[in-house]
């Protein structure tokens, strides 16, 4: 009975994070399918960390943060569909985590050339935390860099506040390693350690290159209440302020979010994880495929 319960739950769950309608990601077959280990082995850094599910907490930190930035920010607002197909966009994120992190070669050049793809349509122009009227592309260099730091500085943060599970190699090795997944969007100079990641973001600040508009308070209120149902929504809540939570009070306090206190959300936060993982089960459809790959490498290695 609760392990029929947790496939029903679990089903419900994927349905959300893939926007398919039997739970299955449409891109299955892409992480099963190739000979080779990709970038990442199981007992690799990034491995460990995406497969914990505080990526449920981190993903909403990492929207936060790259909101702070009018660029983009300006490529959500002007080119995303988020407003009318909010779990349509969330699912094509976690498609590109999945496939490159637990992905074979093959299938992640293919689903780069897919976001490249997409990239070079994205373009326009913005209002810089300067005053700057400036052009804009997706494929910038500055852009992808500092989409790529929130990232990889959210779901780093989340981890250690709200996982148990060590990172092998410790958060250095997270960031170091992550940094190869965007080497086939452009962007090959990223920061190494944790200690860079953190001095890349306050030199974005320091530039005066973050700000805060109506834009960002209208994409934040969004991001704070997306289309769920009300069972979903009661679960987002918690993890919405987990993620808040996590933020520097500074970045927290210009785009008007509340938090309560660190030492209370911390374990709060922890518990309700741990009560969604009971709940769903450890059934990981993507994983799973990803290490029967590994396995049939291994074999055929022999």
């Amino acid at each position: 009975m609760v392990s029929a319960l947790q496939d029903r739950l679990g089903v419900r769950f994927r349905r959300i994070i893939t926007s398919s309608s039997d739970g299955v990601p449409p891109w299955l077959d892409d992480v099963a399918a190739g000979d080779d280990a990709g970038l990442y082995k199981p007992t690799d850094a990034p491995w460990i960390v995406h497969a914990n599910f505080t990526t449920l907490v981190g993903g909403i930190r990492a929207l936060l943060m790259q909101a702070l930035h009018p660029g983009s920010l300006a490529g959500v607002e002007q080119h995303s569909r988020y407003e009318v197909d909010a779990l349509g966009r969330l699912a094509g994120t976690t498609r590109w985590l999945t496939i490159l992190t637990f992905g074979a070669k093959s299938a992640i050049a293919k689903e780069s050339a897919r976001v490249n793809g997409m990239h070079s349509r994205v373009k326009g122009e913005y209002t810089a935390g300067t005053g700057e009227v400036k052009s804009y592309q997706a494929a910038d260099t500055d852009l992808l860099l500092w989409v790529h730091i929130a990232f990889t500085d959210s779901f780093l943060v989340t981890h250690q506040l709200y996982s148990g599970e060590e990172i092998p190699g410790g958060a250095d090795a997270y960031v170091s390693l992550w940094s190869k997944a965007v080497e086939p969007l452009g962007l090959t100079t990223c920061p190494m350690t944790q200690a860079e990641l953190i001095a890349a973001i306050e030199s974005f600040d320091d530039q005066g290159l973050l700000v805060v508009n109506d834009t960002t308070l209208r994409v934040v209120k969004f991001i704070k209440r997306p289309p769920l149902s009300r069972t979903a929504r009661f679960a987002y809540a918690f993890l919405f302020q987990a993620a808040v939570a996590s933020m520097p009070k500074k970045y927290r306090d210009r785009l008007g979010l509340k938090s309560l206190p660190l030492w209370l959300i911390q374990p709060v936060t922890k518990g309700l994880l741990g009560l969604m993982r009971l709940a769903i089960g450890d059934h990981s459809p993507i994983e799973e495929a990803a290490l029967e790959r590994h396995a049939r490498i291994g074999q055929s290695a022999q």
